[in-house]
């Protein structure tokens, strides 16, 4: 069975801490609740959760400084902020630092739901390419980076596989034989309207026409093979973060 998702609450306003706690266990979270920033970081040292949903306005040290000594702690944690009274200066600090948002009290529990359900769950990635020694090393290695990975040589198979199973990106070769990427991409646009694609070719003048069509069309960036693995999975990251600050409301361009 796998673990239940584990998330710290942190608000010196305790009904509200509780009212929060008590919903998310009833949606099948392990919760845990403190009161203050100091025994936060505390917390966090002794057993990291999976997930800090944190007031900023607390007696001691308030949510942003907390935030900044989580983040020099578990540079990776999640962390959202809430708040009645946040200023547009204390969330643009708190996004500078790292948090995911900084949610307006009372909170939007769907959208926190939405969050919190989507943001362990495995990473789908869908690579779209003829050559299979290509495909295959590529999965190998972000298979090894816990990414879930699906391969497909034949264009007219995509549509039907991200109708089977949601992916998070397509990874997309320019050059398939019988039709080119900007075509597949067009078809993908079609289906899919926002769906983030990652454009890969190792044809750079040659294919130039096509990935501009590409860009045109939408495509979220373009990389040239023989690529660095870390470039891409910074674009994988970064598409992952913009999806899950979108379900806690933060208007975001994928």
């Amino acid at each position: 069975m796998k673990p239940k998702t584990k998330i710290l609450v942190v608000d010196d306003d305790r009904r509200m801490a509780k009212t929060i706690c008590d919903i998310l266990r009833v949606k099948g979270f392990e919760v845990q609740e403190v009161n203050s920033g100091e025994v936060a970081i505390g917390k966090i040292k002794s057993e990291t959760p999976d997930c800090v949903l944190m007031d900023i306005k607390m007696d001691g040290i308030d949510g942003i400084e907390t935030l900044k000594i989580i983040k020099s702690v578990v540079p990776d944690l999640p962390v959202v902020l809430m708040s009645a009274y946040a200023t547009e200066e204390q969330a643009r600090a708190a996004k500078k630092l790292g948090a995911y948002s900084v949610l307006g009290k009372p909170i939007d529990i769907q959208g926190l739901l939405s969050f919190l359900s989507v943001f362990r769950k495995e990473k789908s990635i869908l690579i779209v390419d003829d050559d299979p020694k290509f495909s295959q090393t590529l999965k190998d290695i972000l298979e090894s980076r816990n990414y879930k990975v699906e391969t497909e040589a034949n264009s007219e198979n995509v549509i039907n596989l991200m109708e089977q199973e949601y992916k998070l990106v397509v990874l997309l070769d320019m050059n398939l034989g019988s039709k080119d990427g900007a075509e597949v991409l067009r078809d993908i646009r079609q289906k899919y309207p926002t769906k983030p694609v990652i454009l890969i070719t190792g044809y750079g003048k040659e294919m130039k026409g096509a990935i501009d069509k590409g860009f045109e069309i939408g495509a979220y960036a373009c990389l040239y093979k023989p690529f660095e693995i870390d470039t891409l999975v910074e674009y994988i990251e970064d598409i992952d973060r913009k999806k899950l600050q979108s379900l806690l409301g933060e208007k975001i361009d994928i």
